[in-house]
């Protein structure tokens, strides 16, 4: 029960065996499907529409984002910072302990 099964692997025998029985078509050359008709090319379009109002949505949301962004990066420096003061306090009064005897 607690001993594994191995499968043991198919050996080859040399003998090829089908699925799929394909049997031989013949097509007409005039069932053939007539070539594809040429498609009328777009007319063309300016790819960048800007408007006033559009200009000043993109340029409100990038100043949103560099604002955003620019938050988060500097209340990670101010974390670390206090941080780093708070071990050098730690790091003093530890200090003072140890050679005050």
């Amino acid at each position: 029960m607690f001993r594994p099964k191995v499968p043991t692997m198919p050996q080859p025998t040399g003998l090829v065996v089908s699925s799929a029985v394909v049997e031989p078509t013949t097509i007409a050359p005039s069932v053939l499907a007539p070539p594809p008709a040429i498609a009328a090319p777009a007319p063309f379009r300016s790819a960048n529409r800007l408007t006033p109002g559009t200009a000043l949505a993109l340029v409100g949301g990038g100043t949103a984002v560099v604002l955003v962004v620019g938050a988060v990066l500097v209340s990670m420096l101010l974390a670390v910072a206090i941080t780093a003061t708070s071990v050098a306090g730690c790091a003093v009064v530890i200090r003072s302990i140890l050679t005050r005897r």
